[in-house]
């Protein structure tokens, strides 16, 4: 929808009193259907964030970031997620959402971001790419937490 004739975007960040703007999504903005509890838990949370686009009174696209921070070095941005639906993809709305994220992360202390994906999602690779992200190779490992003592 990168024409002159598309509807307005407008992009909010989701916070208690606007959280009823999830309740109409477009198809493929979240991987998962979104928890209740999980998103109350997560607007709750001064270092979370989550900024979506509204189309046509429709969510379209959404980012979310958490700012880690750490006692030995300073304080970055970790984008967790970014989504924009098929119909309006390649129109800046994935780009102004990292934007709203990176100048929300700036405003909280921090001068570094960065952001995962998989290796085979070159479309993903290639917008990172397209603004200017470096890619590192990393190994990535993963665990159940279980209750056990003898285990993770």
């Amino acid at each position: 929808m990168a024409n002159s004739s598309a509807p307005p975007v407008v992009i909010h960040r989701i916070s208690s009193e606007n959280i009823s703007l999830l309740s109409r999504l477009a198809p493929d903005v979240f991987d998962e259907t979104i928890s209740d509890s999980g998103l109350a838990k997560f607007v709750r949370i001064s270092n979370h964030a989550l900024y979506v686009a509204v189309a046509e009174g429709r969510v379209v696209g959404q980012a979310r970031g958490v700012i880690h921070c750490q006692p030995d070095l300073p304080s970055e941005l970790y984008v967790d997620n970014l989504g924009v639906t098929p119909a309006y993809q390649r129109g800046g709305i994935a780009t102004n959402l990292l934007r709203r994220l990176c100048k929300w992360a700036r405003k909280s202390g921090c001068n570094s971001m960065w952001v995962a994906t998989e290796i085979d999602n070159e479309e993903g690779i290639g917008f990172y790419k397209s603004l200017g992200l470096e890619a590192a190779t990393i190994a990535y490992f993963q665990a159940e937490i279980s209750g056990s003592d003898s285990s993770i």
